[in-house]
């Protein structure tokens, strides 16, 4: 009987470490449905999520221009990319060295500060444990109720322009072309058709048949008539992972999210006018919207975005700049500071000491004083 008890509880054991070995696995081929810009949908079965998303917007006060960057991990081959634009949008490649040159113009400002006392990693605080670094993104048929405005190849992307009149129209486009929509992605393009907003849908696959889509792909430009700037967030939501987003924003002043939709709290990590050399990536897009904020922003739970990030222009234009300090012992001549105070005071201690010691011990004995003597009386 106790063999028998123990028999049914290993098999119970095992039951449910297969289980829990299941859902393990079941989520590491479960798709990936969106990215910071829209959203991103592999092929049927596979997974592809977005690491990384780096974005520029430049608004001049009446059309806006994104130039985004995606750093994309999975193992599809194939992703369909759908990105919800106000108006009309045309779409070009953009220049990889654009994001090279904003990161050095936003570069942090390396500053070095020194200290008297020892702190936690100076000797003799000596923890062992060192310092952390410093820190611091289809297809061509036509189906039912799907207008296609235009179709262009742009390097490994095959783009297309369209309008719907509704949600289900872009399914049934995305399943012409091997793509199935994820029916909360349905639910998720409803705002955008009750607006009128037109869709820029993107196949990407890279050049070798069968090469899974991973590291950094190529920037793309959108540029389209706005009446206000504005960053599409919504679909955001549908992501099964916390979401990271860095923004550039170029403009006439100093530009900042109306609010956070459902994220942290967006900071600021640079802000101030830039002057690049001329008939540079970065130089085509300062003309006229001199001022660049940069604004980082994390989504630790995507489902509680909520809309797009409209910019607005903020109270002052007042620049900003992240400095990060290297704090350092203050030595002299390779000996920290306040090690040769405390030696220099225990010396001068001891001197004074000493000295005073020698002092006493050389000063002369004074004899004793002879008491008179009284007569007595006979």
């Amino acid at each position: 009987m106790v063999d028998f008890l123990r028999g049914r509880a290993r098999r119970r054991l095992l039951a449910v470490v297969l289980a829990l070995l299941a859902t393990q696995v079941g989520s590491l081929v479960a798709p990936a449905y969106a990215c910071g810009c829209g959203a991103m949908i592999p092929d049927t079965a596979r997974r592809v999520g977005v690491a990384r998303e780096v974005s520029v917007v430049r608004w001049d006060g009446r059309r806006e221009r994104i130039v985004m960057r995606l750093t994309v991990d999975g193992d599809s081959d194939r992703a369909a990319w759908i990105m919800p634009v106000p108006h009309r949008a045309d779409v070009t490649l953009g220049d990889p060295a654009l994001f090279d040159e904003l990161d050095a113009a936003t570069a942090p400002v390396h500053r070095t500060r020194s200290h008297f006392w020892p702190q936690d990693g100076d000797w003799p605080l000596v923890s062992g444990g060192g310092r952390d670094a410093g820190a611091p993104p289809p297809g061509a048929g036509r189906a039912p109720g799907v207008g296609v405005v235009g179709r262009q190849k742009l390097g490994p992307f095959d783009v297309a322009r369209l309008t719907a009149t509704d949600p289900d129209a872009l399914g049934g486009w995305l399943a012409d072309n091997g793509f199935s929509l994820p029916p909360r992605l349905s639910g998720a393009l409803q705002p955008y058709v009750a607006r009128r907003w037109e869709y820029v849908a993107i196949r990407l696959a890279p050049e070798t048949t069968g090469t899974p889509l991973q590291g950094t792909l190529d920037p793309l430009s959108l540029s389209f008539t706005a009446d206000e700037p504005v960053y599409p967030m919504r679909l955001s939501r549908l992501a099964r992972t916390p979401q990271s987003l860095g923004l550039y924003v170029l403009a006439a002043h100093r530009m900042e999210p109306a609010s956070a939709i459902g994220g942290s709290r967006p900071r600021v990590t640079f802000a101030g006018r830039v002057t690049p050399p001329r008939n540079s990536p970065l130089a085509e897009l300062t003309a006229g919207t001199p001022f660049l904020t940069a604004i980082g922003q994390e989504f630790p739970a995507p489902s509680l975005i909520d809309g797009d990030h409209t910019l607005q222009r903020t109270a002052a234009d007042t620049p900003f700049q992240q400095v990060i300090y290297e704090d350092r012992l203050r030595t002299v001549a390779g000996i920290p500071a306040w090690l040769l105070t405390v030696a220099g005071t225990l010396a001068a201690l001891t001197a004074a000491v000493a000295l005073f010691v020698v002092r006493r011990t050389r000063r002369p004995a004074q004899p004793p004083t002879a008491e008179p003597m009284t007569p007595q009386g006979r």
